[in-house]
């Protein structure tokens, strides 16, 4: 099985740009079903490359199409409103992938469409996700996995792109892999996507990547001892050499001076590892950590 995505996901691309339309044809030749694009000025079109049709609204991808998902790909700008207007038409799963959205508007999204409204929303700055051999929604590439036991959820995405490929290599495939992406708000957190592993009696075995910078990776951790303590867990937080106070990388990536609650990837790894947890310094040695927990 797999969470969140599969075979029958149906996803609409707001925003059919170069990009948009670029990710949208490789998930669409990788057997997504790509129902549908929007854009406000070219309703009624036929969206070039991909021989779908091209809706005003997202609501009438859904009415018409029957989309469930949505790929978000529009400008950092015009993300809020995208993201508010699939929530609105009643999208299941919203997946932004667009980066540099502010995190006033974040704020507003996740108090509408996640606290409030309940969806799953995943990003932004995100790269989505994948349940190999089922559906692509998002910019992860397709050929470094396959379809596996392993339930795998990353802050970054070329970090986690390492660890399935050298999975891959090894023989180990992926259930679904999901990137929350790495900014301060976003919609779907570390312990969300874990407990739905634990749910998924296809999924045997999860690995993540955390970085430093907040406490989600901690929260995860404490679930996992306490719900799931026979479940084999690998982690790897980016950021060891990272000097405190500095943003490294992604916007949540940061630690505070003189902050509390292990926020360093030195103090997360001590708390997680106490929590049972086998945790890598590099996403080479989490690639071998999982091959060697999977027997």
């Amino acid at each position: 099985m797999s969470i969140f995505i599969d075979e029958n996901t149906k996803v609409v691309v707001q925003g059919i740009g170069s990009q948009g339309t670029f990710h949208a044809e490789r998930n669409q030749d990788y057997g997504t079903k790509i129902i549908a694009g929007t854009h406000p000025k070219k309703g009624g079109s036929t969206w070039e490359g991909l021989d779908v049709p091209v809706f005003a609204t997202v609501e009438e991808a859904v009415s018409e199409g029957g989309a469930n998902t949505s790929m978000v790909m529009v400008p950092a700008p015009f993300a809020k409103d995208a993201i508010v207007e699939a929530y609105e038409a009643g999208i299941d799963t919203i997946v932004a992938i667009t980066e540099g959205v502010p995190v006033h508007d974040m704020t507003e999204v996740y108090d509408l469409v996640v606290r409030r409204g309940g969806k799953r929303l995943i990003g932004p700055n995100c790269p989505g996700l994948i349940s190999p051999g089922k559906s692509n929604v998002g910019i992860i590439p397709a050929d470094i996995t396959s379809p596996g036991k392993v339930g795998l959820v990353s802050r970054s995405g070329t970090l986690t792109y390492q660890i399935m490929h050298e999975l891959a290599r090894a023989g180990i495939g992926i259930s679904t892999c999901v990137g929350i992406g790495g900014d301060p708000i976003i919609g779907t957190q570390f312990l969300d996507v874990i407990q739905a592993f634990a749910e998924d009696p296809e999924t045997e075995a999860i690995a993540f990547v955390g970085e430093i910078g907040g406490a989600e990776e901690q929260k995860a951790g404490a679930w996992i001892r306490d719900n799931i303590p026979d479940t084999p867990v690998v982690g790897y937080i980016a950021g060891f050499e990272a000097p405190a106070g500095k943003q490294m990388g992604h916007a949540g990536a940061i630690v505070k001076e003189g902050g509390e609650g292990g926020e360093s990837a030195a103090e997360k790894k001590e708390l997680l590892e106490s929590y049972g947890i086998s945790v890598a310094m590099n996403p080479s040695e989490a690639a071998e950590l999982m091959i060697a927990r999977l027997g």
